[in-house]
């Protein structure tokens, strides 16, 4: 799938394990721990491991996916290791908050390259 809907992340995310782990994405945990807490958005979230991840790290996180999948793992995820997360649904061009973020990470989203530029531009 080209564009990868939600319907395609809700499928795959329907599997019980976590698709990419539990654990931080690397280059992401070696970054954030490069830098001090603050205000974190972390766009096309997923499974939430990068978010929880953050959290436990003193960082005021908010996620956001297509995914009402994605969410509940996630949730569930941040409920097991104690920590809050806001996470909503939402996709990347839709979303809106009042929040100025200290950072923003971007793993592996997978935004269609339409709006790829886009995107970018709309979340800063």
């Amino acid at each position: 799938m080209k564009n990868y809907p939600a319907a395609f992340w809700g499928e795959r995310y329907a599997q019980e394990e976590f698709i990419y782990g539990t654990q931080p994405n690397e280059f992401f945990k070696a970054q954030l721990d490069k830098l001090d807490a603050g205000k974190l958005l972390l766009p096309a979230e997923g499974e939430g491991r990068n978010a929880v991840y953050a959290a436990s790290q003193g960082w005021e996180v908010v996620a956001f996916d297509i995914s009402e999948k994605g969410k509940e793992k996630a949730s569930g995820l941040a409920k097991e290791k104690q920590v809050f997360v806001h996470y909503e649904i939402s996709g990347v061009l839709e979303f809106q908050s009042d929040v100025k973020f200290d950072a923003i990470g971007l793993c592996y989203a997978h935004f269609p390259a339409n709006i790829r530029k886009q995107a970018h531009h709309h979340l800063m």
